[in-house]
């Protein structure tokens, strides 16, 4: 594969198309399953509000990994992303409803770089709370 976006068409400002992703108790289940991570603040209320949690709280991998969707989503191409980081600023908290909660992410390109590559920072957001701080990815585009 390779990016379906050409750097010569990109302009520092141009705004990805944002996205929300739905999280439930369910989805951390699946995703304790895939990544190995059974810690009870995941998947046991009780636990977590012992722990100090106002209820279970979703993976901060899965939140990564949730907002970097926006940018391979446009580049067309998870292989475009060269870097990325974050820092968790506030946990996504999921209640025990049949709604669960979302993570609104938005994104834009920061900054043109050598080598047909550009910055984009990223906004990923849950109950109206910044949840990733510092979220940033380099990709390279065609």
């Amino acid at each position: 594969m390779a990016a379906k976006i050409s750097y010569d068409e990109v302009e520092v400002g141009t705004e990805l198309p944002a996205q929300t992703f739905p999280v439930t108790r369910a989805t951390l289940v699946q995703y304790a399953g895939a990544s190995g991570d059974f810690n009870p603040i995941h998947w046991n209320e009780k636990f977590a509000v012992e722990v100090g949690l106002p209820d279970v709280i979703a993976h901060g991998m899965f939140t990564m990994a949730e907002a970097i969707r926006v940018v391979t989503d446009w580049t067309g191409d998870p292989a475009a992303v060269v870097e990325y980081g974050v820092r968790f600023t506030k946990p996504v908290v999921v209640p025990n409803d049949d709604k669960g909660a979302a993570v609104e992410v938005s994104a834009k390109v920061a900054a043109k770089l050598d080598d047909r590559r550009v910055r984009v920072d990223i906004t990923a957001m849950s109950a109206g709370q910044k949840v990733l701080g510092m979220s940033r990815a380099v990709v390279e585009l065609a």
